[in-house]
């Protein structure tokens, strides 16, 4: 079975967990977590313990998808799951037809077989909705897509993928590992400069994207997947037209950045950065700059920045030596942003 960090992730923050938590722990107190932009979901799950309301937004849809399998509130009948798990897992792919999935896909991000038995068990989910539970959709969904992910001819990401002559198949269907029910996560997928004049939270964390990838087109694959529009794919990297762009990832986020601040509604904001932009990677170059982060928090109210040296993701075109993540914490309405 899968785990919620049992995906390829740009940014992720896996690696930092028990710094975050120890930092978090320290300096910020209340009983509710807010997770602004929550990416994997790891570090709302990590963090879970100690709250007893943990809100998660993020604006993928295939991150939506996730969310609710492993850690939504509704029902689930896990016999159900089981059954149909067997059923995606005795499909025999050279018996398939070619499919949108296969057409578009196959031979480049997976193989042709892959391909064709990814496409069918969507069909299938698809068919399958009306007469299963919003988390039982979800879960056989979210399996589908680790199920893709951890075999997926990539790098880690879909803006590109591994030019292969033979590619193997390797696909196996298996389940996500979901949480039992519970009301504790709250989730969300909306802009979050929107959701945080509606939230009220004790801790808000905050890990926004900083530089100009963005993450729709990255994951364009798995957002293809979970929303099954079939849009018309163009270019080498085979993305739909540009939809879901985030402001995050272009010149004017440091206003959308400091409009956020401004209108977040907690005790304590906790703001992770790391220190790319001076990669020579244009495409790696941050958009807000550590000073611009810090001014900006310090409106807010007192202001401590904390920093680890650290190996971030690196797709082999960006070069740079030196790389920390710095964590931001800011107690609202204190220091000189009184």
């Amino acid at each position: 079975m899968y785990d919620i960090n049992n995906r390829r992730y740009t940014g992720s923050k896996y690696k930092l967990l028990d710094w975050i938590e120890e930092l978090i722990l320290n300096n910020c107190d209340g009983e509710s977590f807010f997770d602004v932009f929550a990416g994997t979901g790891i570090v709302s799950v990590h963090m879970s313990k100690y709250y007893k309301k943990v809100i998660m937004n993020d604006f993928l849809f295939s991150n939506e998808i996730i969310y609710k399998a492993f850690l939504g509130s509704g029902e689930y009948n896990i016999e159900v799951i089981e059954k149909y798990k067997k059923q995606f897992q005795t499909i025999n792919p050279s018996k398939l037809k070619d499919n949108y999935f296969s057409e578009n896909f196959g031979g480049k991000y997976f193989s042709y077989n892959d391909a064709k038995l990814i496409g069918e068990i969507r069909e299938e989910i698809k068919r399958l909705k009306e007469g299963l539970t919003d988390r039982e959709y979800c879960i056989l969904l979210a399996s589908l897509l680790y199920s893709m992910d951890k075999i997926a001819n990539t790098v880690g990401h879909y803006d590109a993928y591994r030019k292969r002559d033979n590619i193997q198949d390797k696909f196996i269907y298996e389940l996500i590992n979901a949480e039992k029910t519970s009301d504790k996560f709250v989730i969300y997928r909306m802009d979050a400069n929107k959701l945080v004049r509606k939230i009220k939270a004790d801790i808000a964390f905050i890990d926004p994207p900083y530089n100009s990838r963005q993450y729709s087109r990255f994951y364009h694959v798995l957002e293809n997947v979970v929303q099954w529009k079939k849009p018309r794919l163009e270019g080498v990297a085979l993305k739909p037209q540009a939809e879901n762009m985030s402001d995050y990832c272009r010149s004017n986020a440091p206003e959308v950045f400091a409009d956020l601040i401004k209108n977040i509604d907690v005790k304590y904001i906790v703001v992770t950065y790391n220190n790319t932009y001076n990669s020579k990677s244009s495409s790696s170059k941050n958009k807000i700059t550590l000073e611009e982060i810090k001014d900006i928090l310090s409106l807010k109210g007192q202001t401590t920045v904390y920093e680890k040296s650290h190996q971030c993701f690196n797709a082999g075109k960006t070069e740079f030596s030196d790389h920390k993540e710095f964590v931001f914490i800011t107690k609202v309405g204190t220091g000189d942003g009184k």
